[in-house]
């Protein structure tokens, strides 16, 4: 679908490759996962945003010079918990900071549907505009595409009037679903696509549980 843009950059190729190795630890994987996130951010952001004159500044040497801003409202949507390892790339690289706004999702291990126990997405009104120009939601994984989907359809429903979807990894037919979700409003970036899922919605090969490695939480 177009609306699916995987990196081919040598790195991010290099830097998941080392991320998938079992022998990878907690500290090693937080780093990559924060690497990989930076390239993916650059390229995203490249052609989503574009930029505005807000005024007159004077350079090093005296000079005047024209000041640009982004000319986008944008923030930041990370899906809890492992979306959280994403966040700093995204923000560092943003001129200006933006509004984290947090969703917590996980599948039920049955029927491997989305579940939301968390959100903080604040109230808006008919009148008071649009919430945000760009919803970007941080998620390392897209396996089954539910959550991403539940993230999507919770974002447009407040009222954002475009989301890009960022993840490291995703298996091929949870990431044409999440694409299929609104096609018109929903860019997808990844890092790189695997075939397919376990029966427990595991990507194969994978990255494991994304969450558990962040965070140490491996056999809970």
């Amino acid at each position: 679908m177009s609306n699916i843009h995987v990196s081919q950059h040598p790195c991010v190729r290099a830097k998941l490759s080392q991320l998938r190795s079992s022998a990878t630890g907690p500290r090693e994987t937080r780093a990559l996962v924060t690497e990989i996130s930076s390239f993916l951010a650059a390229e995203a952001l490249a052609t989503s945003l574009t930029t505005i004159q807000t005024g007159e500044g004077t350079s090093a040497l005296g000079e005047k010079y024209a000041v640009e801003d982004v000319a986008e409202k944008v923030v930041l949507v990370p899906i809890l918990r492992s979306g959280l390892g994403m966040l700093e790339a995204f923000n560092n690289l943003l001129p200006t900071p933006a509004a984290i706004y947090h969703l917590g999702l996980f599948r039920e291990k049955a029927t491997l549907s989305p579940v939301e126990y968390y959100n903080n997405l604040p109230t808006t009104s008919a009148n008071s505009g649009p919430p945000a120009d760009l919803a970007i939601i941080l998620d390392p994984v897209i396996a089954t595409g539910g959550t991403a989907i539940a993230a999507i359809q919770t974002l447009k429903e407040w009222g954002v009037k475009k989301i890009i979807l960022c993840s490291i990894l995703g298996a091929k037919p949870g990431v044409n679903h999440a694409a299929e979700e609104w096609p018109e409003g929903v860019e997808v970036y990844l890092g790189a696509i695997d075939p397919k899922t376990t029966p427990q919605g595991m990507i194969v090969p994978g990255l494991g549980d994304i969450g558990d490695r962040l965070f140490l939480t491996i056999g809970k």
